[in-house]
């Protein structure tokens, strides 16, 4: 329904001017008013579809009326009309610079009113099909970026898992590393935003693996110094799998895929870098992926107690580890032990084969 708001106080003019808009339609119905400021509240609980309001009112004029209710956001687009017997222009004038849309000369031709608010609320009904289009198009585009965006998460989880089954790790592990990986950067103050891209593009850290011969990825025993050299690859090859991509949740995942193995003291690989040159993502998820590494059970070797990872994280900061990244870790602990009871109770990570 529209609403058609009149304000005028005389009586006689009311009923007239109502006639006159209830006959316009039957999605029309009127709400009349003898004083402006009642007017005004009733705009607090509806906003009119159209307003006819006297210029020569006791109290608040029709200058100040239309001025009240341009301020208000949910009225900018909503037709006004302003009834006047005044010859002078700059009455007029004034009232276009308000924000009036259009003008009644006293005494009013039926004729006259009938056209006019049949046009303006022809116009309204035109401008409300338009923003239901444009919301129902804003919707769909949200829809569907959420889609594309669940869609690409999901092929970078299932990427990730397939370096898991040729590593062997659990299944779990991805998603564990993510999740500390998201509170390491919560804890130091980065934006939600980066909280968010961190944990999704955390999973593919060790995708390069992928890369690295089966003799040398399922050797259960310690590599030799050529066998661990080419395993150091993978980082590269993770990154040259990732790079170059327009999605920025990529692009992150090359970041880190690179970065993750540098040691804060310049020892690490592939590009020993120093410091705060490691970027800062990798810098996190190096944390976050030792620790979950350390304390999970691994076909060649037994899962560290908690308190033996927790032990090694403290004597290598500033050596492997960013020191304020692993003070954001131990800060937290007790959401690391949250994430780890969480995950102790899912079900272990099916075959490759069997995925959906």
């Amino acid at each position: 329904m529209l609403l058609v708001q009149i304000v005028d106080d005389t009586a006689i003019n009311l009923d007239l001017l109502a006639t006159v808009a209830r006959r316009l339609g039957d999605d029309v119905e009127v709400s009349c008013h003898l004083d402006p400021r009642d007017a005004l509240a009733a705009c607090e609980t509806r906003m009119p579809d159209l307003i006819v309001v006297d210029y020569m009112m006791p109290g608040m004029d029709g200058h100040t009326y239309i001025e009240a209710i341009r301020g208000r956001p949910a009225a900018r687009d909503v037709p006004v009309v302003m009834i006047t017997a005044a010859a002078d222009r700059s009455v007029r004038n004034r009232a276009l610079d308000l924000g009036a849309t259009d003008f009644l000369t006293k005494p009013v031709d039926v004729h006259e009113v009938r056209a006019r608010l049949s046009n303006l609320l022809q116009l309204r009904r035109q401008t409300l099909k338009l923003k239901d289009r444009n919301r129902w198009l804003a919707d769909e585009v949200s829809r569907a970026t959420r889609t594309v965006n669940e869609r690409e998460v999901e092929l970078i989880v299932r990427l990730s898992k397939a370096a898991e089954f040729r590593d062997p790790e659990t299944g779990d592990h991805i998603h564990r590393m993510a999740d500390y990986s998201r509170l390491i950067a919560r804890i130091i103050g980065c934006d939600d935003d980066f909280q968010d891209l961190l944990h999704r593009a955390a999973p593919m850290h060790d995708i390069g693996k992928l890369g690295i011969p089966d003799g040398i990825l399922l050797k259960q025993g310690r590599l030799d110094e050529h066998e661990f050299s080419v395993m150091q690859r993978h980082a590269q090859i993770g990154y040259d799998i990732l790079s170059g991509s327009a999605s920025l949740l990529v692009q992150l995942g090359a970041e880190i895929a690179l970065g993750h193995h540098e040691k804060f003291d310049g020892t690490g690989y592939p590009n020993r870098l120093r410091g705060t040159a490691i970027p800062l993502s990798a810098r996190i998820v190096a944390v976050a992926d030792v620790f979950d590494a350390l304390t999970s059970e691994r076909p060649y070797k037994s899962a560290w107690p908690v308190e033996r990872a927790r032990g090694l994280l403290e004597e290598q900061r500033g050596r492997h580890f960013d020191p304020d990244c692993v003070e954001a870790f131990l800060s937290g602990w007790d959401t690391v032990e949250d994430i780890r009871r969480r995950f102790a109770q899912r079900q272990p990570a099916p075959a490759l084969a069997q995925l959906p």
